[in-house]
C-alpha cells in the first residue's frame, strides 16, 4: 500500500496531539518522514516517536524533498505565510482552521494552489462529528417537516492564559472553536449565505485581550435561524443541540440524540376562529408523537481518522480533498463579519 511522506510544522497541541498521534496510526497510509519546530526538546521527542528528520527552520523543512504533504499545525497567526511558503516548493498543504489571517489572504492561497496544481485542504474535521452527521441525516429524511430554528451550545467554565488568549496570534474563541461550528452550520443552509443578524464577542473570565464568549445569530433567506453560543464562563452548560422543526424537534449531546415528530397525515384539520375562545380555555390537542433515539456507536474512528482516510482515499484516486479550501474561505469570510459586526456594537443594520 502507497503511503504519502507527510512533513508536519508545529508540534504542539495539534501538531503532536493529532496530527502525529493520529497518523501514527494509519501507517499504511502515512509516513512521517520530516518535522519542524523551533523548540529543540520537540524535535529531539519528534525523532523519537517517528524517527524522523527534524529542522529548526521552516525554510530548510520545506526544501526536504522526500515531503510530499505539509501539515501545518502551528500557530494561528502563521497559517497563511506558512502555506503560502509550502506552495512555493511545491507542497501539497493540510492547513490547520482558519486557513489564513483573512479573506483576501485565503483567496490568494486558493488561486496559488489552483496555479501549481497543488492539494489544499483544511482540517476542518468537525464536519465528521457524529452527532452533527445524524442530526444531518435526521433533517435531510424530512420527518421532523422544515427546521427554522438551530441552537447550538459549546458551554464550559475554564479559563485560558495561553497565546489562545492574545488577539496578537490569532487567539480566541471566535476563531478557534467558532470555525468549527460555524463551519458545521453553514452545512444546513447549503449553498446559501446567511446573514448575521447579532454578533456578541466577550472576554469573560479569562487573561489576554482575546474573546472567550461568542453568541451569534444567523438567519438565511428560507428563514432558517442558527444560534450559536461558545462560552469559556459558562457554569451552568445547556446541551450541544436543540433543534425546532414544523413537525417535530431534536435535541441532543454529543453522544446522545433524540428526536420527535407527528406524521402529517395525523395532524388534525383546523379552521381559524375568531370568536369567542369555547369555554374560556385555551386552545388543546394531544399530539400523537413518534419518537427515536440514536447513541453514538464505541468504537468509531476518530474525526481525525475518518478525515484522513477520506483525505488518503482522495489522494489516490485524484478526487477533491474532503475538505475544500473554498468551504473554509466560506467560514473565514464569516468570521471576518462577525468581527466587523461585533466592533460596531453587535447588530446588523
Amino acid at each position: 500500500m502507497e503511503r504519502i511522506k507527510v512533513g508536519i510544522s508545529g508540534l504542539g497541541r495539534a501538531g503532536w496531539n493529532i496530527h502525529g498521534s493520529t497518523l501514527s496510526k494509519l501507517k499504511d497510509m502515512y509516513e512521517i518522514v520530516a518535522i519542524f519546530d523551533p523548540l529543540k526538546e520537540r524535535r529531539e521527542e519528534a525523532f523519537k516517536k517517528f524517527h524522523c528528520r527534524t529542522y529548526d527552520d521552516y525554510s530548510q523543512f520545506l526544501k526536504d524533498k522526500e515531503v510530499e504533504l505539509v501539515i501545518i499545525a502551528s500557530p494561528t497567526h502563521l497559517h497563511g505565510e506558512q502555506t503560502l511558503k509550502a506552495f512555493e516548493q511545491g507542497k501539497n498543504v493540510v492547513c490547520e482552521k482558519p486557513m489564513a489571517e483573512n479573506s483576501v489572504k485565503a483567496e490568494e492561497l486558493i488561486n496559488l494552489a489552483k496555479k501549481y496544481g497543488l492539494i489544499y485542504s483544511v482540517f476542518h474535521n468537525r464536519r465528521y462529528d457524529p452527532d452533527y452527521k445524524k442530526i444531518l441525516q435526521i433533517i435531510n429524511e424530512k420527518k421532523i417537516g422544515e427546521p427554522f430554528l438551530i441552537k447550538s451550545n459549546y458551554h464550559l467554565f475554564s479559563r485560558r492564559w495561553d497565546w489562545q488568549a492574545l488577539k496578537k496570534f490569532g487567539g480566541g474563541e471566535l476563531r478557534n472553536s467558532g470555525a468549527h461550528f460555524l463551519d458545521q452550520l453553514l452545512g444546513f443552509y447549503h449553498d446559501e449565505e446567511p446573514e448575521i443578524m447579532f454578533c456578541d464577542l466577550k472576554r469573560t473570565i479569562s487573561l489576554g485581550d482575546a474573546e472567550d464568549h461568542v453568541k451569534i445569530i444567523l438567519k438565511g433567506r428560507s428563514g432558517l435561524v442558527c444560534d450559536l453560543e461558545i462560552s469559556r464562563g459558562c457554569a451552568y452548560p445547556q446541551e450541544r443541540w436543540l433543534i425546532m422543526a414544523t413537525r417535530g424537534g431534536i435535541w441532543g449531546t454529543e453522544t446522545l440524540i433524540k428526536w420527535k415528530w407527528v406524521k402529517e397525515e395525523d395532524i388534525v384539520e383546523r379552521r381559524l376562529e375568531e370568536g369567542a375562545a369555547p369555554g374560556r380555555l385555551y386552545n388543546s390537542e394531544k399530539i400523537p408523537w413518534h419518537e427515536e433515539s440514536w447513541e453514538c456507536p464505541k468504537n468509531l474512528p476518530t474525526t481525525f481518522e475518518a478525515y484522513y482516510i477520506d483525505f488518503y482515499n482522495a489522494y489516490f484516486n485524484n478526487e477533491l480533498p474532503p475538505v475544500s479550501p473554498e468551504s473554509s474561505a466560506r467560514v473565514l469570510k464569516l468570521i471576518e463579519e462577525c468581527e466587523r459586526i461585533a466592533s460596531e456594537g453587535g447588530k446588523q443594520e
